[in-house]
């Protein structure tokens, strides 16, 4: 009897089933490489930064989980809770981006202008200046 291994699976899948997400041929390696690129783009923003330590954190956990599958595409989907590895691969794409803008923008720095008052209150919740 002829088995369908998962990675012969994904060379075999023809689609994903959503407009405009192709199936990628060899996703987990290049899933390591953009985690890692976010990584050492992150490494660029201070480590006091609440943003560089959230998205550090995750993206740490994911190049674990995809590391740790060992090859294994239905494993690291499974883990990664983000859909096909396609999906797990555009999210990924899309978080090196916008660390890269964080860079740009530098948002760890103060404001370069007071906000006006009233304007971080929202629903009855108020901030001090």
């Amino acid at each position: 009897m002829f088995r369908l291994t998962r990675p012969l699976f994904q060379a075999l899948k023809k689609t994903t089933g959503i407009h405009g997400l192709d199936v990628h041929k060899n996703p987990l390696p290049e899933l390591v490489k953009t985690y890692e690129a976010t990584l050492s783009t992150l490494s660029s923003i201070p480590q006091t930064s609440v943003y560089r330590q959230g998205v550090e954190a995750l993206v740490r956990h994911k190049l674990n989980v995809v590391k740790n599958a060992n090859g294994d595409i239905s494993l690291a989907e499974q883990q990664l809770k983000e859909g096909h590895i396609e999906e797990a691969l555009d999210i990924a794409t899309d978080e090196l981006s916008l660390a890269a803008k964080m860079v740009e923008w530098k948002a760890w720095e103060p404001l370069e202008e007071k906000p006006e008052p009233g304007q971080w209150e929202y629903i009855g919740k108020t901030t001090s200046s």
